[in-house]
């Protein structure tokens, strides 16, 4: 991999956090994936909510040009990693699948270079979005992981 060309590395990155952020709530039970262990309301479920908001705004809104109110995204970071009573680990992970499939087939043609004009804050260029992805995946990894080893640490697995 390390003599890939750009956009392969790129993908192949990005798909390795998609799926690491998925596999921290496998096996655990509904009330474990929602359960705070911070101050702040981030859940490992919550997480994998914003991540599928986020590959969204960056993917179907900046490069797809379509805004998130049409969309149906609610408009800030904080308000995506809320659940709601609906939210379950199945459909939470179905909603990630789906966005993951879509931002693939969005970008599956597009070079790098390709200049995305529908985020609000202006327009970047297709690498810069694969970048931003890959930060907040990987920052989101991170996150999970600790929240994961705190669950399992406090039930004595």
């Amino acid at each position: 991999m390390p003599l890939d060309d750009e956009r392969i590395q790129l993908d192949a990155f990005v798909e390795e956090y998609r799926s690491a952020l998925e596999s921290t709530l496998d096996g655990l039970t509904e009330e474990q994936a929602r359960r705070r262990l911070v101050p702040s309301s981030t859940t490992l479920l919550g997480l994998l909510k914003h991540v599928t908001w986020m590959q969204r705004v960056w993917f179907e809104e900046c490069v797809g040009g379509t805004s998130r109110r049409t969309l149906g995204l609610v408009q800030s970071p904080e308000e995506s990693f809320r659940l709601t009573d609906v939210d379950t680990v199945a459909s939470v992970t179905a909603a990630h699948r789906a966005a993951c499939a879509t931002a693939r087939s969005m970008v599956t043609d597009l070079p790098l270079d390709t200049v995305a004009t529908g985020h609000r804050a202006g327009p970047r260029t297709l690498r810069w979005v694969y970048l931003q992805v890959l930060r907040e995946l990987a920052h989101h990894c991170g996150h999970a992981d600790i929240l994961r080893e705190q669950l399992l640490d406090a039930e004595g697995l």
